[in-house]
């Protein structure tokens, strides 16, 4: 049976293949302003801004950020594993396995949960990173169909070169959002990857007519659970749900956000500055903290535990609302389950040698504004982890990419470092040794 997206007229409009590619190395190369990106489509000129000034790589694997056992209980907890069949049915009829495409349904933070479909091209897809677990969202991969359809909240389709990382070139794709049919937010993303075919209008109408059916789909078994609920006798309230996920921001942040997943919602709070503190010690040191330790982190030498407890009553308050699972239990303090961090986050990427992936995902200093004794430790941890990397082993344009934010600016070794890389005839060697002058206080 043929896929009904294979139409063979009526593609997405295209720009000489050519032009694309110059205009993307002109873009770059920071040449903004180069008349070429003129010729190439809004929707993908400003996403590849997006993408460079969020200082994404051109080349590269994307991060996988859900591993074997971890991704397959986050993919049965996920609300699109019930709609999966739906999806099959109306964009892989017939035998999946020689559709001649790909179909990958991801989360609302861009991770792909399921792929499948064509067996020969999901094993070239591969190559590109294009596997269950991995980041393909704009801020980890720059501009393709399932990030920036995400990054827009509108179904997108992107053609070859008009991808932001060069691996992806190849290849072609179609996505579109998933809605909560009730609350509209995001709760997935749903994209076809594969030749010109998966460009067509055809295309573009049938995945956003599977979203739309899959949204319809998610409330009708939604009102069906209702209705079978038992009216007899008032339901008891009902207990929270278990955190699926907890994920605390602190990079370049003032105030930390603490995010939670659930197998049925999401829930975002600010933290306060001490409940910030006291919430990252805790997803530093897992193995847990005595009172006395945990008050010296937060709030310094020689200040009594009886100025914690307090402040650890109204922090429990606070998640008993929005994720009771993450409540911190005593004696000693610790969390009963994991909470990730974006600054361990850069630390693991630093680990594992994604430098130019650890850089884009350094937001800033953490807490930058705590004077917490432990909060000012770790700031160091990471500051120092991510300058020896990128000092011992970053390549020259992810060192000078380090060089333009903050750490790096003014950063004497840094600088001379990228200049010694440098090719003798860069146009970019004269700004550098004026910085040094700069940094130094005299001639470089």
């Amino acid at each position: 049976m043929s896929a009904p997206w294979q139409g063979t007229h009526g593609s997405l409009p295209e720009a000489p293949r050519l032009l694309v590619e110059r205009a993307h190395e002109e873009l770059i190369a920071g040449n903004l302003d180069d008349r070429r990106l003129q010729e190439v489509r809004p929707l993908v000129r400003e996403s590849w801004e997006r993408s460079w000034r969020g200082r994404v790589g051109p080349e590269g694997l994307p991060p996988l950020d859900l591993h074997a056992e971890e991704l397959e209980e986050y993919r049965l907890a996920h609300p699109l594993a019930s709609a999966m069949d739906l999806i099959r049915a109306l964009l892989l009829p017939g035998s999946s396995e020689d559709s001649g495409v790909v179909i990958a349904v991801g989360d609302q933070a861009g991770r792909l949960l399921w792929i499948e479909g064509d067996a020969q091209l999901r094993s070239l897809t591969d190559g590109m990173g294009f596997v269950a677990g991995a980041n393909w969202s704009e801020s980890a991969v720059g501009t393709s169909a399932p990030g920036t359809a995400l990054a827009l909240g509108q179904s997108v389709q992107i053609r070859g070169a008009e991808h932001y990382n060069r691996l992806v070139h190849p290849w072609s794709c179609s996505a579109a959002p998933v809605r909560d049919p009730e609350t509209q937010r995001v709760l997935g993303v749903i994209d076809i990857t594969g030749g010109a075919e998966v460009v067509t209008p055809q295309a573009r109408l049938l995945v956003d007519a599977t979203a739309r059916a899959v949204e319809s789909e998610l409330m009708v078994a939604r009102l069906r659970r209702r209705a079978e609920s038992p009216r007899s006798r008032p339901s008891p309230k009902p207990r929270a749900t278990a955190t699926a996920r907890a994920r605390l921001h602190v990079l370049g942040r003032d105030r930390a956000r603490l995010e939670t997943e659930s197998a049925h919602e999401e829930a975002v709070i600010e933290l306060s500055a001490r409940h910030a503190a006291i919430l990252l010690m805790l997803a530093v040191h897992r193995q847990g903290l005595s009172a006395e330790r945990l008050c010296e982190l937060v709030y310094g030498p020689d200040v009594s535990p009886d100025t914690l407890r307090p402040e650890m009553v109204r922090l429990r308050k606070v998640l008993e609302r929005t994720a009771p699972d993450l409540v911190p239990e005593s004696r000693p303090y610790r969390l009963p389950v994991p909470l990730e961090t974006d600054a361990h986050d850069v630390l693991s990427l630093l680990d594992r040698g994604a430098h130019r992936v650890a850089l884009t995902a350094y937001r800033g200093a953490v807490l930058p504004e705590s004077t917490s004794p432990g909060v000012e430790e770790f700031r160091d941890t990471v500051r120092a982890a991510l300058r020896e990397a990128m000092l011992s082993e970053a390549s020259l344009d992810v060192l000078l990419a380090y060089a333009d934010i903050p750490e790096g600016r003014e950063d004497a070794e840094v600088l001379r470092l990228a200049l010694e890389m440098l090719p003798a005839r860069s146009p970019r060697r004269a700004g550098l040794v004026t910085r040094i002058e700069r940094a130094v206080g005299g001639p470089a």
